[in-house]
């Protein structure tokens, strides 16, 4: 994997391999080019997050085979799109999220403050 950097410049880490998460379906929440909705956000989702994601047109629940999709419980962890996090957050529904396995290209939409107040991995 090239040298890709969380939220906190240090290396990025796995967000899940079960499920495989990420835009290139690598575990990781790293980014590209070709990502145009930046999957940067290694979230923990909730069914609330699911409930709203859904009800904006974006189901994360439904399995989609042809896209490598196995459809999400509450629980599991994915790469999120930083303005749906964003979104959600400003809905009051964002879920946690995992600091060290979120790319630091998703402080282009979301303020570090924010993800800090939803982190699951910081003490």
């Amino acid at each position: 994997m090239t040298e890709h950097l969380n939220v906190l410049g240090e290396p990025l880490e796995e967000c899940s391999m079960d499920p495989m998460t990420g835009f290139m379906r690598s575990g990781f929440c790293e980014t590209g080019p070709d990502d145009l909705g930046s999957h940067t956000v290694c979230a923990r989702v909730t069914a609330e997050f699911l409930d709203y994601s859904k009800s904006r047109g974006n189901d994360l629940m439904t399995p989609l085979p042809a896209f490598d999709f196995p459809g999400l419980q509450p629980g599991d962890k994915w790469c999120l799109c930083a303005a749906r996090w964003q979104e959600a957050l400003d809905a009051g529904c964002a879920p946690r999220v995992v600091l060290r396995a979120t790319h630091e290209r998703a402080l282009e939409v979301c303020a570090i403050e924010d993800l800090k107040r939803h982190a699951i991995d910081l003490s």
